[in-house]
């Protein structure tokens, strides 16, 4: 699977509009592997993005999926944070969401992507079960699943994942974690090591890579491909906001830290004023904080507020560059 590719490098599923049909076309002319992000995004949307995706290229890509967890979430915990969260709202003119647990139509896009095989489906916030899992191959579709333990690599392989998606802790957005129970902290270079002792399947790096440099590292530390998501983040295709776009490259933002701040799951973004006065109070409740945030984020992004938007960014993200997609991966390439 990832001999064929002629760039090792693939574009991370970016959920919330980041990865567009566009941006997989891209990367794959330029010989890398796109992926489309299932999360969020309603069966039919999703079936509509694969279908726009056949029309611009031949070549295989991927769609990832969220894959949902009990609802563990405080009750009071949620309802608090509701409240703190009103002045937000007030400011931007918007109310907070519903606060609602959902399972982001994880049975029927599974069943969407049987009846309408993809090359390649990923999953994210836990391991599919085995049935699901054999149902996909059944499909003829290669099955990764994102670790960052050696705990969850073990899992995901007896369950019948053909890759694994190693995601060290730099890495930009959610952390892939089955649980959500503390903070993963383990670089990207040494759990690559621990899992490629603990395993026999094909590895994808992930978590802070930016050039070719880093690329070249992860492969000659085992790893069949790298995956990035910041690098693509500011590129012509991408579908994130130009807020989001303009803040990876704005000196006002010098860091990025672990918050469940936005969306009661941990994960790394730029450190922002939002950030700031709310990471410490925000309980864990995925995806009712998710819900909760939405309209605020929506908003903030319209206003062209990058101090209340969720800025998903790795630790290496001064190197997201504004070019066209192909230029990246192709820039990549010549680091290799």
């Amino acid at each position: 699977m990832w001999d064929s590719l002629d760039v090792p490098v693939v574009a991370a599923p970016m959920a919330g509009g980041a990865s567009t049909p566009e941006l997989v076309a891209a990367v794959n002319s330029a010989g890398g592997l796109g992926f489309l992000a299932g999360g969020y995004l309603p069966v039919a949307a999703l079936t509509e993005q694969i279908a726009r995706v056949r029309t611009l290229t031949d070549r295989p890509f991927g769609v990832n999926l969220f894959v949902p967890d009990a609802d563990t979430a405080d009750p009071s915990a949620i309802d608090a944070y509701r409240q703190r969260l009103r002045a937000e709202a007030e400011r931007l003119g918007v109310e907070p969401g519903e606060p609602r647990w959902d399972d982001d139509e994880y049975p029927v896009k599974l069943a969407a992507l049987f009846a309408n095989p993809v090359p390649v489906v990923s999953f994210t916030f836990g391991c599919p079960a085995p049935a699901d899992i054999a149902t996909l191959h059944r499909a003829d579709s290669h099955v990764v699943v994102t670790v960052t333990t050696v705990e969850e690599a073990r899992e995901a392989v007896d369950a019948g994942a053909d890759t694994l998606c190693v995601q060290g802790a730099e890495a930009g957005g959610h952390q892939g974690s089955f649980q959500d129970t503390y903070e993963r902290t383990t670089p990207l270079s040494e759990l690559l090591a621990e899992v490629r002792r603990a395993v026999g399947v094909p590895l994808i790096a992930a978590g802070g890579l930016s050039d070719g440099a880093a690329v070249r590292r992860v492969l000659c530390g085992g790893a069949a491909a790298a995956q990035l998501g910041t690098a693509f983040l500011r590129t012509t295709e991408s579908g994130a906001s130009q807020t989001h776009k303009d803040a990876l490259a704005d000196p006002r933002f010098t860091r990025t830290a672990v918050t469940r701040a936005f969306s009661g799951r941990r994960a790394r973004g730029l450190v922002n004023r939002f950030l700031t006065e709310h990471d410490g109070i925000a309980p864990s409740g995925y995806p009712r904080v998710h819900h909760m945030t939405a309209p605020i984020r929506a908003a903030a992004a319209r206003a062209g507020d990058a101090g209340t938007l969720h800025l998903w960014a790795g630790a290496c993200y001064a190197g997201a560059a504004d070019r066209p997609a192909a230029e990246v991966v192709a820039g990549l390439a010549e680091g290799l």
